[in-house]
């Protein structure tokens, strides 16, 4: 067993999934988390006796077969969490207010594509070549089916780094339809003219193929994985914020110092926080100023205001997928635009799952995009001291989500028990994410080169990991972390041993 040591730098997805496969490969892994309790975007919190979900909301990957799905069987911890499947029938669900038309969106390639027809068949060409397209782009991506080899970014086809947009303008002529098509947006933060194919297609893939959610909460997976690094010897180190992380002039890491005054070293760092964050505390001399002013010129994605409402006992049934709004046609590329007279003029809200779950929803998520510069006033401030002018504006903005819901489900307020509300000042302060940047950096297919960040960096034993480098959310990060371990172990040979494991085993 190879017993070189490794500290990481963040104790979320990233951190955690890929502590836990260094930990099956017989590294000793400390994790350190800045928060008391682990997870990132993993974990859960309580308010009036309910637990709530911070941002894993739906699952892609998880299903039999998929990738994730794999990755957590060959650590062993699929039995310690508790998945549900959406409905079959309808993964999502959108509702344009302008016109009363809520569109019902099945699993499946070919159910998806068949649907699509049935709602605009004067479109069916357009709709068969663009699913076909979507395909087609994601199986470029050899990483996103855990397959052996390359993903040099210019290998791939022309359309692999078009705009999303276009992608989608180039198959379909309806402009309605266009809209309805890019409904995922919210999932990665998307921009016209600038978020690439690629990515779309990835995102679309992923949850076309079908959806799951957690059953009682996503803590269970953090938890799970936290276990597998502490039966293998490491530890994962909760209220441990790295302050610091120390270069001598070969550029080499050779400890950490949290913000409580301890050091920690090792032989080699893996850092899974926002790469402006790492070169933030790092020695000056780590890296070369132009990398510095590289990594602060990347575009982040933009930030969220959400709100976690408890449900009064029997007054809302549970939705079992999730749901998205929209004012118009025509604004689904607008989110990172702010107004503070038309906003929220979308957003997306869910019935997270309990475990068991009835017929009426105990809870629900609405998480509205919204760009930093909506709470830029307050950027000086800190948790709990924003004083009673931010305090009145969540407010404000709680009421305005309220409002629209009203429109969805006449009677809606009389459904709310308690609701709490969190902005993108809190995600900047919870996750460290710079301007609350839901998915870290921007992908753009204008300048693609700037936000492709290598897992190896200027400083020869430390690493990157998580949402910044290759791709976000619940796919894309245990993805990356593949790619990290086998930074330090060989290509593709952890994805070897995972493939070898689903022969032997079996869907």
């Amino acid at each position: 067993m190879n017993r070189q040591t490794v500290i990481i730098i963040g104790g979320g997805l990233g951190g955690l999934f890929t502590g836990a496969l260094l930990t099956k490969e017989g590294y000793a892994v400390t994790v350190l988390e800045k928060n008391a309790v682990i997870g990132g975007g993993l974990q859960t919190f309580t308010r009036g006796g309910v637990s709530f979900e911070t941002g894993m909301h739906i699952l892609g990957g998880l299903r039999p077969g998929g990738s994730i799905y794999k990755i957590c069987r060959y650590l062993g911890i699929l039995d310690s969490i508790r998945l549900r499947d959406v409905d079959h029938d309808c993964i999502d669900s959108i509702t344009y207010l302008s016109d009363g038309h809520t569109y019902r969106i099945p699993e499946g390639r070919e159910a998806f594509t068949a649907y699509f027809i049935s709602e605009f068949p004067s479109e069916a060409q357009g709709i068969r070549d663009y699913v076909e397209a979507l395909y087609r782009l994601a199986d470029e991506v050899d990483f996103f089916y855990l397959r052996s080899g390359g993903d040099e970014l210019f290998s791939h086809s022309e359309q692999f780094l078009w705009a999303a947009s276009d992608l989608i303008a180039h198959y379909v002529h309806d402009p309605h339809l266009r809209d309805v098509l890019a409904y995922m947006n919210p999932m990665y933060g998307g921009v016209a003219g600038h978020t690439p194919a690629y990515i779309h297609a990835l995102i679309n893939v992923l949850y076309i193929d079908g959806p799951s959610r957690f059953m009682g909460g996503s803590q269970q997976m953090a938890d799970a994985l936290a276990q597998v690094i502490a039966d293998g010897g490491g530890r994962v180190v909760s209220g441990e914020c790295v302050s610091a992380v120390h270069v001598s002039p070969e550029r080499m890491a050779t400890a950490v110092e949290t913000a409580s005054g301890h050091t920690y070293s090792a032989d080699y760092y893996i850092s899974a926080l926002h790469p402006s964050r790492l070169t933030d505390i790092c020695d000056a001399g780590a890296f070369p100023k132009s990398y510095r002013m590289r990594v602060g010129s990347i575009p982040n994605t933009y930030s969220a205001f959400t709100l976690y409402i408890k449900l009064k006992p029997e007054t809302f049934r549970y939705i079992n997928h999730t749901c998205y709004y929209q004012d118009d046609y025509g604004l689904v590329w607008q989110h990172g635009e702010y107004d503070a007279e038309t906003w929220p003029r979308g957003f997306m809200y869910m019935t997270p799952s309990d475990d068991p779950q009835g017929d009426y929803a105990s809870k629900m998520i609405i998480n509205c995009l919204m760009p930093f510069s909506a709470v830029a006033q307050w950027s000086d401030t800190t948790v709990g001291r924003r004083g009673a002018a931010y305090e009145a504006w969540k407010q404000q903005h709680a009421e305005r989500v309220l409002d629209r819901m009203e429109c969805l489900h006449p009677g809606f307020r009389t459904c709310v028990d308690q609701l709490w509300t969190s902005s993108p000042l809190t995600i900047r302060d919870f996750y460290n994410q710079p301007e609350g940047a839901l998915y870290g950096v921007r992908k753009d297919c204008k300048d693609i080169m700037l936000s492709q960040l290598p897992i190896w960096t200027k400083v020869k034993n430390l690493l990157l990991t998580g949402q910044n480098v290759n791709l976000h959310g619940i796919c894309g990060v245990p993805l990356t972390a593949v790619n990290t371990v086998e930074a330090l172990i060989g290509r593709d040979k952890l994805i070897e041993k995972i493939n070898r494991m689903d022969k032997e085993v079996g869907v």
